[in-house]
This record gives C-alpha cells, structure tokens and sequence, in this order.
C-alpha cells in the first residue's frame, strides 16, 4: 500500500511539474495544451479499435474457438468410440482364440481317445489271433505227439526187421517185433510224456 502511494505521488508530481516535460526540448505531445486534443484522438482510436475488435474480429476468433473446441470435443468422443469398439474387437479375439484352443485341445483329445480305442481294439484282435494260433500250434503238437508213438513204433518195427535180417540174415514176422516195440514203448511211455 505504501508503494502505491509512492507511486502515484511521482506520477502526478511529473504531470504538474512543467520542467518534467520535454516540450520546451522538442517534444510537443508531452505539453499540457495539447492534451485534451491527445485524449480526444487517443480516445477515438482506442474505441473505434475496441469496436472493431469486440464486434468483428473478436466474434470470429470466439467462433473459430468454438469450432475447434466442438471439432476437438467430436474428435475426442470418436476416439473413446474407436477406442471401445477396439477394446471389443480385442476382447472378442481374445475370445475366438480361447474357443479355437479349446476347440483344438478337444479335438486332439477325441482323436487321442479314438486311436487308444483303436490301438487297444487292434491290440485285442492281435491278441485273440495269436491265442488261436497258439491253440492251433498246441493242438497240431498234441496231434504230433499222438501221431509220433505211432510212427516211432512203426519206424522201429521196419528198422528192427531190418536190422534182424541183415544181422541174422533171416526174416522175422512183423508181429513179434511189433509186440516187442509196443512192450518197450508202454513202459518209457511215462518218460516220453514228460516232454
């Protein structure tokens, strides 16, 4: 408050003081005579400006103002539309990847369990095959053994008679060696059986 004062006490000190103008040095718009005429033009001008200003170039700048704000306000309100309608699409991305993982994760899985299916049915069927076989090996063994006392004793019937004539030189009936090999062969029957 004190500087105010201060200041306006030099300020009107210079107004009144006429050394304090320079129209005795050259500068006539600082002589007091001329300023009301000063006032009048400066009024003038200031207000033809300000009328200009406030009617004219004012408005239109304020217009313009408005403008860019709508447009900014319009641009604005249409990002945060792009921006929700992107949130959206990622969203729904998002979804459609997590359905086509599920999607091939369930796929994977049914083909899995069908080729399980299909290796153990596979697996079964081998299986039952190689047990027929199997029991068609163990019966054609059964059917062997059973044959092969026969052909052995018959065998041995030839190759004794054979061996009588060529050792003896005379022919021996058939039917006593038969009962012969038939004899030895029942009593290591028990032995032959063991294999």
């Amino acid at each position: 408050m004190l500087k105010k004062s201060i200041f306006n006490l030099i300020f009107f000190s210079f107004l009144f003081y006429k050394e304090a103008f320079a129209a005795n040095e050259g500068m006539p718009q600082l002589n007091p005579e001329f300023w009301i005429s000063q006032i009048f033009w400066l009024t003038l001008v200031f207000g033809t400006l300000y009328v200009l200003l406030s009617k004219f170039i004012l408005p239109k700048i304020s217009n313009n103002l408005e403008a860019r704000k709508s447009q900014i306000m319009e641009n604005i309100e249409a990002a945060e539309k792009q921006k929700k309608e992107s949130d959206q699409k990622i969203k729904d991305y998002e979804k459609i990847v997590s359905d086509a993982r599920t999607d091939a994760k369930n796929i994977f899985n049914q083909a899995r369990e069908k080729i399980l299916r299909d290796i153990n049915f596979k697996k079964e069927s081998l299986e039952k095959d190689i047990d027929v076989e199997i029991k068609k090996a163990e019966d054609e063994i059964l059917s062997l053994k059973k044959k092969s006392a026969e052909k052995i004793n018959k065998i041995a019937i030839e190759t004794s008679a054979d061996l009588i004539k060529q050792i003896i030189g005379i022919e021996v009936n058939n039917s006593n060696i038969s009962a012969i090999v038939e004899d030895t062969s029942k009593k290591n029957k028990d032995k032959y059986n063991d294999y």
